[in-house]
């Protein structure tokens, strides 16, 4: 792949401007891991540095087969004379994937997904789950995983929502720096992804996200910089789409300015699959390795960071010091996180499965959501005598997102659906984890007659239902990288199949498996529902234990639930109708046709989700942090500094008769850049309580959740004097109010 240079250049350029920082390229001098990466590179041929900022792809290239690379998403051989190890990375979003099964008999843990971590507003959960995965990988001898999330949802219908944490900065921010840091703990690197305005899948390779660059700060940017802080990743992965009119993976405000200047990130940049286009404007822009070159070839028609990258700095069209300064932040990445001093096992080790399998129990049962329980129908109890549980295919197991996240589970694959069409078609396939929901129930009912019906004949269910004390429907909707919904409604007639039971049987209860916010118009007819989201490798068991009482229900709703579909910033995915008509002119029989470029302008700004919802004066079927419990909480005694580390105190009492968790969520009326005022989730915590005591809860705020960026002088503005505060059920349900002083300023 690359010709043979023994020679090495040298440039006194000045990278002011290159590496995004004012100070030498790389990091301090001072820095240990910097001085141990300087002295490689000083070691190192022109060539070899070359072969460090690009990967393959094992699924398309034979040379990782020859390092005993098991098939997986990238590799880069390292460069043994310097005992420089190689990158065996890995998707794994939602737990070690194994993509269209091509290491046939791999199995994972699959976690629930993200939106089930986001539902417990709990960072404990969140970097459990991390960690569990991060060990697997290392078993499997991966040592670089392409996790990380922080996307914000901004749209009910996107594709790829179950992977993210939610709409609010803050809540992603937190949870996904949870994440990172629980899969760095087992000396492995993680990625934080897809930085930054990732928003839909539509067209997601020639979309342009336009946003107003303050908002784009006080929002999604926001989300990144605290995953960031929090979880120190090695590296940064770029998206697919542009963002104000450049690749996100050849954007230099955003790689070098806001990055790699204003945050003083140190490890490197890599692009998505296929994501990079340019070799000079990607280098100098702040992209640092090229990634599953393959991909690049099928979608772009070019490598760019091997022989290309090699002729630009030999013609000093990229300087050396900007190929060192790539170089160096890959070292120091690998460096930080173990990657030498800690090496991945040769072979694979031994994973313990069953414990494993309880961390994404624990994680299903926090994140469940529980959104309606009329007349207290749940939990079930022994007077039940009689269920039928109907539909979603809960007799084998529980549904699972699609694309690269996509984990093959331990215990098997009871159902899998290929696609015949669609973006997706080459790499996704509808899956379920053997995890029997029905088989869970019967466990827990051992003294009533629990039956199944797969919900195809609606008179045979109400017939059924009719008889039963209780009718359980499980609802099934499939999300998947590459594809966007086209419909909020539940596909293939489960809205009538579920009125036509609840007609029947007053004691229905509905348990969505969905990968986002779906519409409910039978909700009023139904007695309870839960969302379970993709509830992952013990889902059944999840789902079980929260009917019967096991565990008591406390997630909270990390994205709100429209009450219609014309509520949301956009109704449907952007290039929608073009997308139709290139689909329409393949079933003609004419695969030439392509979507055009198009952009999309995200004219919500910082106002994503809740916050929308607030400015439009629109009630939500379900509103961002909403969820009930089998007992009831009450605050009091509400305080506030609003100091340089601001904290609200609250008392919490839990006023029913059984223990359970509340989630108390401080918002702080705020004013962002573009003049518009809303509430703003600043802090929040996940508190177990037992019936009747009281806790005292301190609840840390992030100043920047409330504070207002100003793009000329690139720093956050604090409002000072007395700001309103309250303490929130949900986003539109607050409680207890008060006010916090805070004396203002620019960046503290």
């Amino acid at each position: 792949m690359f010709r043979d240079a023994q020679d090495e250049m040298s440039d006194t350029a000045d990278m002011t401007h290159l590496c995004g920082s004012s100070a030498p390229p790389g990091v301090p001098a001072t820095d240990l891991h910097a001085k141990r990466a300087n002295a490689l590179i000083a070691r190192m041929t022109l060539a070899e540095k070359v072969s460090l900022v690009s990967t393959h792809c094992p699924l398309f290239s034979p040379l990782a087969q020859q390092y005993n690379m098991p098939l997986a998403t990238g590799f880069n051989a390292g460069i043994p004379r310097l005992s420089i190890p190689a990158l065996r990375m890995t998707d794994s979003g939602l737990g070690v994937a194994n993509i269209l099964n091509k290491r046939e008999g791999d199995t994972a843990t699959a976690l629930p997904s993200a939106l089930s971590t986001a539902a417990s507003f709990d960072s404990s959960i969140a970097r459990a789950g991390g960690a569990m995965v991060g060990a697997e990988a290392r078993a499997k001898t991966f040592n670089v995983l392409l996790a990380g999330a922080a996307n914000i949802t901004r749209d009910p219908w996107a594709g790829r929502n179950f992977e993210y944490l939610g709409e609010d900065p803050l809540l992603v921010g937190t949870l996904a720096g949870a994440a990172i840091e629980g899969v760095q703990s087992n000396n492995i690197a993680s990625t934080v992804k897809h930085f930054v305005l990732n928003p839909q899948e539509t067209g997601r390779m020639i979309m342009d996200a336009r946003i107003d660059p303050a908002a784009l700060r006080e929002s999604d940017l926001l989300a990144f910089e605290i995953a960031i802080e929090l979880g120190q990743p090695a590296a940064v992965m770029g998206p697919y789409n542009k963002i104000n009119g450049e690749f996100g993976c050849e954007n230099d405000e955003l790689l070098n300015g806001v990055l790699k200047r204003d945050w003083g990130f140190r490890g490197w940049v890599m692009s998505d699959w296929g994501a990079t286009h340019s070799t000079e404007k990607a280098a100098l822009a702040g992209l640092d390795q090229e990634s599953g070159m393959e991909f690049d070839v099928m979608l772009n028609g070019a490598i760019f960071f091997t022989d290309r990258l090699l002729e630009a700095v030999r013609e000093n069209r990229v300087p050396v010091a900007r190929l060192d300064d790539m170089v160096r932040r890959i070292l120091i990445g690998m460096i930080d996180k173990g990657l030498f001093d800690q090496p991945v096992p040769n072979h694979p080790q031994p994973i313990d499965t069953e414990s494993h399998a309880l961390v994404a129990q624990r994680v299903a049962e926090a994140g469940t959501v529980l959104l309606r329980n009329e007349r207290n129908t749940l939990p079930l109890g022994p007077a039940v005598k009689s269920v039928v549980v109907i539909g979603g295919h809960a007799d084998v197991g529980v549904l699972s997102g699609g694309g690269s996240s996509q984990v093959r589970s331990v215990g098997g694959v009871p159902i899998e659906i290929g696609l015949e069409s669609g973006d997706a078609a080459i790499f996704a396939r509808q899956t379920w984890h053997a995890s029997s929901p029905l088989n869970a129930i019967r466990a827990l009912a051992p003294g009533a007659e629990v039956s199944f019906l797969d919900g195809t004949d609606k008179a045979l269910a109400t017939k059924a239902a009719r008889a039963a004390d209780v009718a359980i429907v499980f609802a099934t909707e499939w999300r998947t990288e590459a594809v966007d919904l086209q419909s909020l409604s539940l596909p293939d007639d489960q809205d009538e199949l579920i009125a036509a039971v609840a007609n029947v049987n007053p004691r229905t209860v509905v348990v969505l498996e969905t990968g986002g916010p779906v519409l409910m118009p039978w909700l009023n007819r139904v007695s309870a529902v839960l969302a379970a989201w993709y509830p992952g490798q013990r889902g059944g068991e999840a789902i079980a234990n929260i009917l019967f009482g096991k565990v008591n229900p406390s997630g909270r709703l990390p994205i709100t639930f429209p009450a219609a579909a014309t509520q949301a910033p956009r109704p449907e995915p952007a290039g929608l109708e073009q997308l139709r008509a290139r689909d329409a002119a393949r079933e003609a029989g004419n695969d030439k046709v392509r979507i055009a470029p198009f952009s999309v302008d995200y004219h919500e700004g910082a106002n994503v989700g809740y916050r929308w919802y607030e400015l439009k004066n629109q009630q939500p079927l379900f509103a961002f942090g909403y969820g009930l419990s089998y007992t009831t909480f009450s605050y009091s005694n509400l305080a506030s500094t609003g100091s340089s580390a601001p904290q609200v105190s609250l008392d919490i009492t839990n006023t029913g008769k059984v223990a359970g968790a509340d989630v108390p969520q401080i918002y702080v009326r705020a004013t962002g850049a573009d003049g518009t005022t809303t509430w703003r989730l600043a802090g929040f915590a996940r508190v177990e309580i037992a019936p009747g005591a009281t806790k005292r809860v301190l609840i840390p705020l992030e100043p920047r959740t409330y504070a207002r960026w100003d793009v000329a002088s690139r720093q956050w503005v604090f409002a000072s004097g007395e700001l309103q505060i309250a303490v929130g059920r949900s986003a539109a349900d607050l409680v207890l109010l008060g006010t916090m002083t805070c004396s203002g300023g620019l960046n503290r």
